[in-house]
């Protein structure tokens, strides 16, 4: 008896790597650690942001509009609860993704507008912080690129013939991912309108 159990399990387990179970486990955990790479180097980006903020306002406390703007935008990235579950979530990981755009945007506006301050350009801290910044960015890149691949991967199998029949066999669905239009808007150079200099007024 014992030994026809043996065989049985030994036909399962050949049964379940032949139809993909195996695979699916391997990437389900790539995908699990390459989201956690993303979410790291987001929150890296996001304690960033009031330093910046407020060494900015030191040099240029007039572009108080691009200072709220970017201060928002984190908040929102904030309120979004990231979690490991959030890849399962199609509607919520686009509320993520809008909001991690929207402080993309924000924090380009904010180091156009820089460019018109060269006291602060010139100070120790803010080089540190934008280099510490884009330093980030890139991070941010290789991560989601990581993510990107790894997703595209496992759903492809989930939805391959036969791994598929696995897949609903044990409730395997495609994970959302990165979309096109999001890696567009986030790639896209920002907008910034300055404002016309005041007309200078005639002696009395």
């Amino acid at each position: 008896m014992r030994k026809l159990w043996a065989v049985l399990a030994a036909l399962t387990l050949l049964s379940l790597s032949g139809c993909g179970y195996n695979t699916m486990q391997s990437q389900d955990e790539q995908i699990k650690a390459s989201w956690s790479e993303v979410l790291n180097q987001y929150q890296r980006r996001a304690d960033l942001v009031p330093n910046l903020v407020n060494t900015v306002k030191g040099f240029a406390a007039q572009e108080e509009r691009v200072l709220t703007e970017v201060t928002n935008a984190r908040a929102k990235v904030g309120a979004v609860q990231a979690t490991p579950e959030l890849v399962n979530d199609a509607q919520a990981f686009a509320k993520f993704q809008q909001a991690q755009g929207e402080l993309s945007g924000a924090l380009s506006r904010l180091l156009v507008v820089t460019e018109n301050y060269p006291q602060l350009k010139s100070d120790a801290a803010f080089r540190d912080l934008q280099a510490q910044l884009e330093g980030t960015e890139n991070r941010i890149t290789v991560a989601r690129n990581r993510y990107i691949q790894a997703v595209q991967s496992y759903n492809v199998t989930v939805r391959s013939f036969p791994s598929n029949l696995t897949a609903k066999l044990f409730g395997y669905t495609t994970k959302a991912n990165f979309t096109v239009e999001n890696e567009a808007a986030i790639s896209k150079p920002p907008a910034v309108e300055f404002a016309p200099a005041p007309a200078p007024t005639k002696p009395q």
